[in-house]
């Protein structure tokens, strides 16, 4: 079954954009937003809302409709693939499995100097009520902050002896977490470790798919917290140490 957008009545087709132009706000640049909607496809383009940033920068919101429609079957998802456990599993997995506590060690790479995702999996505290690593019995977690550098975050982890590699990239601007990230398996595979480690990105712009094309074991998205993290990551630690046996 195909379907499209819905606002008032079922596939109707209406869509709501927003974005900015680098021109004054003014009917000129209402007149120049709508313009641009239509040259996507989208008629019947109303402006609903305009204000401006500053004397050059304009702001606009938009209701149009659109004639695509998408078919949902044909569309496919790469997501994590091992199961989802609470806390408390994650602890008896991990007492189970492992005869000693198992090393996860996270930053924020490169010039990204946020620490709101790295401490929302990695702090004692976590983020929405679900606790971070620290707070996880049979996890040791070394939690390096922000702006380090890829050489500095692999010596560590080399030092530590990590079993898991954490990295937050927050800061996307004109894709430059895709650079950084690319670095960082580039520099892995250089030393000749990259499978000494399981390593795992996460920030708002990261996906599974992006993560496994990237050359990561995983890659978690905006509303994904510490024990969907460990989840995978004690379970990929377990078939990786067992096919080395």
């Amino acid at each position: 079954m195909k379907i499209r957008p819905y606002g008032d009545t079922l596939h109707d087709g209406k869509i709501q954009l927003s974005f900015t132009l680098p021109i004054p706000c003014s009917l000129h640049g209402e007149e120049t937003a709508k313009a641009l909607v239509k040259k996507m496809g989208i008629h019947d383009v109303h402006v609903v809302h305009a204000t401006p940033l500053n004397d050059n920068y304009s702001f606009y919101i938009l209701y149009g409709t659109t004639h695509h429609e998408i078919d949902p079957s044909t569309v496919s998802v790469t997501d994590v693939d091992t199961d989802t456990l609470t806390k408390s599993d994650i602890e008896d997995y991990i007492e189970q499995h492992f005869n000693r506590p198992l090393i996860f060690i996270g930053a924020s790479t490169g010039t990204d100097a946020h620490t709101v995702g790295i401490d929302a999996i990695m702090n004692m505290k976590g983020y929405a009520g679900h606790y971070g690593l620290e707070r996880y019995k049979g996890i040791k977690a070394i939690n390096l902050g922000s702006q380090i550098d890829n050489e500095t975050l692999l010596e560590e982890a080399v030092k530590h002896q990590a079993d898991v590699i954490l990295i937050s990239q927050t800061v996307t601007q004109k894709d430059v977490h895709i650079q950084n990230l690319t670095a960082f398996i580039e520099l892995l595979e250089a030393e000749n470790k990259r499978d000494d480690f399981i390593v795992i990105i996460g920030g708002p712009r990261i996906t599974h798919s992006l993560a496994k094309e990237l050359g990561y074991d995983a890659g978690f998205g905006p509303k994904k917290y510490a024990f969907d993290v460990a989840s995978f990551a004690v379970q990929a630690l377990n078939i990786k140490l067992n096919k080395e046996v």
